[in-house]
């Protein structure tokens, strides 16, 4: 159930941004917000990544936008960045991110991070309810984007 959660919110982003050109991805017309449809998808790129490769895997991997001096680069999309691009490294991480989920148990516990609290492992349960409420808020930021674009509502 999790697991279907998840992909029902993977699935909303990708239609919020389904028939919109580059620039309109690129696009931030909900002022004072910097965020892009594009912006949105790379940061989710980025939470696939983080949460299945180095939390619950303990794999080490650099960002795949931001770095320590651009610690927010997966929300600064330039005129070259393309869409082509963004969605296929957030396929592929979540094409990752299922194939390491599908090795484990929901109450298997992560080998890399820790929660900065307690201390303790996070488990694959946890990441998953975590990655549902991500995407859920972001889908929320898609919406107003969406429809400050081309007055495309519903999901």
């Amino acid at each position: 159930m999790l697991e279907g959660w998840l992909d029902h919110h993977r699935a909303i982003t990708a239609a919020k941004c389904a028939g919109l050109t580059d620039d309109q991805l690129r696009q931030r017309p909900v002022a004072p917000s910097g965020l892009s449809l594009m912006g949105l998808v790379r940061h989710l790129a980025e939470c696939e990544r983080g949460w299945f490769r180095e939390t619950l895997d303990g794999e080490d991997v650099p960002g795949i936008y931001f770095t320590d001096e651009d610690p927010d680069g997966d929300f600064h999309v330039g005129e070259d960045d393309t869409w082509a691009e963004a969605y296929a490294t957030w396929q592929a991480e979540i094409a990752t991110a299922r194939e390491r989920a599908a090795a484990r148990g929901l109450d298997d516990e992560g080998t890399g991070r820790r929660d900065r609290k307690t201390g303790r492992p996070f488990t694959l349960r946890w990441i998953y309810t975590h990655m549902i409420e991500e995407y859920a808020r972001h889908n929320g930021h898609a919406d107003l984007i969406r429809e400050s674009l081309d007055g495309s509502t519903g999901d």
